[in-house]
């Protein structure tokens, strides 16, 4: 499922090629048909991220909302080609020149697949496939949507505080707690598992067991990391010095992580063989070494 740096930079993309301009919208699949109805033939105003879910807002006053859930992608096509942001999905764009109708708008290629929405304007196309939520909702619908969600750190009206209020006091791990989008918006188990080893912690910890001061520099650390993401378009959590390859730039996935998907592999650190239990239907990753064995303790 893809983390909120993803999101975030869905946001942007839709903002600078899709926003100001009037926008055509069809369900090629039919299942949204309603939705693209309302939404055709209006100006993209606003685009913005919260967590998982993307928000465009239309000059009706109405928003689309977008979870991509686990299978869930955007395809973007422009005179580069195309471009792809949500699950994996083969390339398959080679740079052409776009075809315009009479009115200006592009001409897309022949849907390909289940394409839930298409949308279309005069310098390109986005397709979006396999999502777990598509809707067009009001402003209230939406803010009713983001009081269910916690603070995301990509946000400049993030509050940490609010975070804090329910990790200071829960018996839960806080493994499990940064999974929960109430709790903390955007973060999934990359950014969870990669988090928790960079701060030294035991996964396993209760959230009241720990300090404030740990929590401040574990949420100013997972704001970095994704910030970083946003910049670079993928997760990089090691440290340079821990890289095979410093000058390595980018590097291949396996060296810009320090415990995901590292089962049995020696610890970058220490040396220590990365462990792996299944923690609220997701597998959770960590050094033994570097954080304290999270052994059998419950969730």
């Amino acid at each position: 499922m893809p983390e909120g740096h993803t999101l975030h930079r869905l946001a942007a993309h839709f903002d600078k090629t899709f926003g100001g301009g009037t926008v055509r919208a069809t369900s090629p699949q039919g299942r949204f048909a309603e939705g693209a109805a309302r939404v055709d033939g209006r100006v993209l105003v606003e685009s913005e991220a919260h967590g998982k879910h993307l928000f465009l807002g239309f000059d009706s006053g109405e928003w689309l909302r977008v979870h991509l859930g686990l299978y869930g992608a955007w395809t973007f096509g422009d005179a580069d080609g195309e471009s792809h942001l949500g699950a994996p999905r083969a390339e398959g764009g080679a740079r052409s020149e776009l075809v315009r109708d009479e009115e200006g708008f592009v001409v897309p290629p022949e849907p390909v697949g289940a394409v839930r929405l298409r949308l279309v304007n005069s310098s390109g196309w986005a397709d979006l496939r396999g999502p777990s939520a598509c809707e067009v909702i009001t402003e209230e619908e939406k803010q009713a949507v983001r009081s269910r969600l916690g603070p995301d750190p990509l946000r400049d009206d993030a509050d940490p505080e609010q975070a804090w209020r329910v990790i200071g006091r829960s018996r839960t791990s806080i493994a499990a707690l940064l999974m929960r989008q109430d709790v903390v918006a955007g973060i999934g188990n990359i950014y969870r598992a990669e988090s928790l080893f960079r701060a030294g912690l035991d996964p396993m910890t209760p959230g009241r067991d720990l300090t404030r001061d740990q929590w401040t520099r574990l949420w100013e650390d997972l704001a970095g990391l994704l910030r970083d993401g946003v910049r670079d378009g993928y997760i990089i959590t090691t440290r340079p010095e821990h890289r095979p390859d410093p000058e390595a730039y980018p590097v291949p996935r396996p060296d810009t992580l320090y415990v995901c998907y590292r089962t049995g592999e020696p610890c970058r650190v220490c040396s220590s063989s990365i462990a792996a239990r299944e923690l609220a239907g997701r597998t959770l990753y960590w050094c033994p070494g570097c954080q304290e064995d999270a052994g059998t303790t419950p969730e």
